[in-house]
């Protein structure tokens, strides 16, 4: 039970790190989007909130989802925390190297250029890649069969319905040179070889 509640506050420390990096970059780069995002998005991304913050909350301080405890080897929640930390950097990192080009929504900008420097030379999408470390750690360090894997899912679900439109958008704006950038990049996770033959095998 100690070792739940250590966890538990390593989760929260850097729930709140990732947070803090969300507010300034949003600060910093953000700008009012034109629109909300279809009316599904939104309702996962309220899903994913409840994933993130509510159930890890639920879990920690009250006894009602103990019924769904799970026990991992001490080994596994600190690789839990690792994780959860690259993603947060990988957060920062993707902030910076995007600028101002970021929207809370899938949406192309006047004027707006295609970045692929920094981690975006490696990864179409290193945000949504720095969420799924995230859901990866709240998996080892909320062990817990409704708290722990709940952000993984919410992530999942966004990632079905935003990455394929993003990719739409991205694609009529830049046309081959993104066409181009797909084929050497994966989406989440970068490729180990580049695709034979030059063809656009997409990749994870």
């Amino acid at each position: 039970m100690a070792q739940q509640g250590v966890y538990a506050i390593v989760y929260f420390a850097e729930v709140i790190a990732a947070s803090v990096v969300r507010g300034v970059c949003t600060h910093r780069f953000g700008r009012r989007p034109d629109d909300r995002g279809p009316l599904l998005e939104r309702w996962i991304m309220l899903l994913a909130f409840l994933a993130m913050f509510v159930l890890p909350l639920i879990y920690a301080l009250t006894s009602w989802l103990v019924w769904a405890d799970y026990r991992l080897p001490i080994w596994m929640g600190m690789i839990g925390a690792v994780l959860f930390g690259i993603g947060i950097w990988l957060l920062w990192r993707s902030h910076v190297d995007l600028e101002h080009a970021w929207s809370a929504v899938a949406e192309i900008q006047q004027g707006q250029r295609l970045v692929m420097e920094g981690v975006y030379r490696h990864v179409r999408h290193p945000m949504y890649s720095a969420h799924l470390l995230w859901g990866l750690g709240q998996v080892l360090l909320l062990q817990n069969w409704v708290a722990g894997p709940a952000m993984l899912f919410a992530q999942a679900l966004l990632l079905l319905v935003r990455v394929p439109r993003e990719e739409r958008l991205l694609l009529v704006e830049f046309g081959d040179a993104y066409r181009a950038y797909m084929g050497r990049t994966g989406r989440f996770t970068p490729r180990l070889r580049p695709p034979p033959n030059g063809k656009n095998r997409l990749s994870f």
